[in-house]
């Protein structure tokens, strides 16, 4: 039956048809509350989020790494890719790699990633 009832007379009622009372809707003025069972209740609720994971767009991320004496020709290579990776829709984190006393070179860091935001947005 639906309506407003009390909590005794709702519980009073899902006792009689052996179910259980779920609040659905908390915050509302009164709270929302369903007569229905409630293992039945989660098993659809889990498979509604599932179906919702499923048609949500998964996002990629895909990683571009420079050395600091990276060449122009490697540039060129790797700025072609990342230009390919963004048109498909994917994230893309360019970083450069140090090794050992290649760290003297950390101005070429800052250098290399303005320069592929400037030549990926052109």
């Amino acid at each position: 039956p639906v309506g407003v009832y009390p909590i005794r007379k709702a519980l009073q009622i899902a006792e009689e048809q052996e179910l259980d009372l779920v609040e659905i809707s908390p915050n509302a003025v009164p709270p929302v509350c369903k007569v229905i069972d409630y293992k039945k209740f989660l098993f659809e609720q889990k498979k509604r989020m599932k179906a919702f994971k499923a048609n949500a767009q998964k996002v990629v991320l895909k990683e571009i790494r420079f050395g600091p004496q990276t060449d122009e020709h490697d540039y060129q290579f790797k700025l072609k890719h990342a230009k390919q990776f963004l048109r498909e829709g994917a994230k893309l984190k360019a970083y450069v790699m140090f090794k050992g006393r290649a760290i003297i070179y950390k101005e070429k860091r800052k250098k290399y990633r303005l320069r592929l935001c400037v030549d990926t947005t052109a």
